[in-house]
């Protein structure tokens, strides 16, 4: 069985762009979701296409299934058409060690949202901050956090949130470096 163990993080400021090694422009549409069920998204980038179904392994969001399909490029231009909830981000890969480092720029609704993903094979590193080396840049840990999935984000930009919710996510940004 396929699983993803992931932690996740808030951004503030740019001190992670020096370890980018690459970057992708992403659109995801989701298809169906809720909080401890069943999600699939369909995702697009210049270089292909994905339909990943993701599902709770961990009450606590650092584990869950995740199996992840190759579909092609029509076939995610129709599907991101009838999702109802969708998003666009940059993807930036990171040159850092611990795990698979990734960093996330919002885009449209949910912009300037800036969020940190690493995703290990190995649980013990993931929950052991000895072994995870977790940079500065990281603000606060939003692992498990449902409002903030991508797919709570496509369905709830950040943009329609009450306006004290998204003031004070934002500042707290602002003022984290």
């Amino acid at each position: 069985m396929a699983l993803e163990i992931e932690r996740r993080f808030l951004v503030a400021g740019d001190g992670w762009r020096s370890q980018v090694r690459c970057s992708h422009n992403l659109r995801q549409g989701y298809l169906t979701t809720g909080p401890g069920r069943l999600t699939v998204r369909v995702r697009q980038a210049r270089d292909g296409a994905w339909l990943t179904l993701k599902a709770p392994a961990s009450g606590d969001g650092l584990i869950r299934h995740e199996f992840e399909y190759p579909i092609p490029m029509a076939d995610a231009t129709e599907l991101l058409a009838l999702a109802p909830a969708v998003l666009a981000k940059c993807r930036h890969v990171l040159n850092l060690p611990g795990g698979e480092w990734v960093v996330d720029v919002f885009e449209g609704a949910n912009a300037p949202l800036v969020m940190a993903e690493v995703e290990v094979s190995d649980l013990q590193a993931c929950e052991g901050l000895q072994a995870l080396a977790v940079p500065a840049w990281c603000v606060q840990e939003i692992t498990g956090r449902g409002e903030l999935s991508n797919a709570a984000l496509a369905a709830h930009p950040l943009a329609s949130w009450p306006a004290a919710e998204r003031d004070g996510l934002l500042t707290l940004l602002s003022t984290q470096v």
